[in-house]
């Protein structure tokens, strides 16, 4: 029997909404939009239309694959940051709002520098620096990864939201010293790994399974990256250059005593939306 377009976007709503599932009204409407091709404008124009029955099988079967724990993200191909579309592969983490946070508080800082070099270590697909450069004109900005498969993503990333003049994707390595050719950043921001190995496995089936356990490993306690950039990234900044780090529950106050530890100050803790210590950062003085 035909369907519209509104009508099978409800469906598959009200069948995400029964199982549970918090995106349900927006991971339906991604789900319609890149089955039929349509934007979210043609989506909501076209409603009252049916739907070919190419394409409400092939909505059946990514709802399906989705309700087996596969995110829409990975089904579709992209996702959305601080309003940029961002192509997006198993290579990569998918963005998450709570990050916008860090994009925020970097952004914030970085309109009242002049002209000024920022460094996002740990990139993945880039959303934190392209973030930055969207809103920062007179930030030039380079996006550190170590994946190249990751790598690949920030490039395609960078070409598609038009900020190629702006920013540049380089391999780097955030647990080794910074290359002596990069120079010095007014800020580095970094979402780096940070679940304690043991921690992986119990991780919901939709992480664990999909995304990339290079970019979720930080380590025995989770703290790994921390101490590595806060310790060796140092000589890629200058005396007053901020660190911005993003941090998972409950590792707040130990990131603050890395950072106070290799000399960092005026160190500050940012809640996300749900009240959870979730930015850690501080500037950086002169030697220890």
């Amino acid at each position: 029997m035909a369907i519209t377009y509104n009508n099978l976007y409800m469906d598959i709503r009200q069948i995400f909404h029964d199982a549970g599932l918090e995106g349900a009204t927006l991971e339906a409407r991604e789900l319609v939009c890149y089955a039929s091709g349509k934007t979210r404008e043609q989506l909501a124009r076209d409603g009252r239309l049916y739907v070919p029955q190419m394409v409400e099988e092939q909505v059946r079967q990514l709802v399906q694959r989705h309700l087996d724990g596969e995110p829409v993200a990975y089904l579709i191909g992209e996702w959305e940051f601080y309003g940029l579309p961002l192509d997006i592969s198993e290579s990569v983490l998918i963005p998450r709002a709570d990050t916008e946070v860090l994009a925020q508080q970097a952004i914030a800082y970085l309109r009242t520098v002049e002209e000024c070099r920022v460094l996002d270590l740990c990139a993945g697909s880039g959303c934190v620096g392209l973030a930055i450069a969207s809103q920062v004109k007179h930030a030039h900005v380079v996006l550190g990864e170590v994946n190249e498969g990751a790598l690949r993503i920030c490039r395609q990333n960078v070409r598609r939201n038009g900020l190629t003049g702006q920013v540049m994707p380089f391999r780097m390595d955030a647990l080794e010293k910074p290359p002596a050719q990069i120079g010095e950043f007014d800020c580095i921001v970094c979402n780096p790994p940070y679940i304690p190995t043991a921690d992986i496995a119990g991780l919901d089936g939709s992480v664990r399974d999909y995304e990339p356990h290079l970019a979720l490993d930080g380590g025995a306690d989770g703290l790994d990256f921390y101490r590595s950039v806060s310790d060796k990234w140092r000589s890629a900044m200058h005396s007053g250059a901020y660190l911005f780090f993003e941090v998972g529950i409950g590792q707040a106050d130990e990131v603050l005593r890395i950072m106070r530890s290799y000399g960092f100050g005026d160190i500050e803790t940012v809640p996300d939306t749900a009240g959870i210590p979730r930015v850690v950062y501080g500037r950086l003085y002169d030697e220890i």
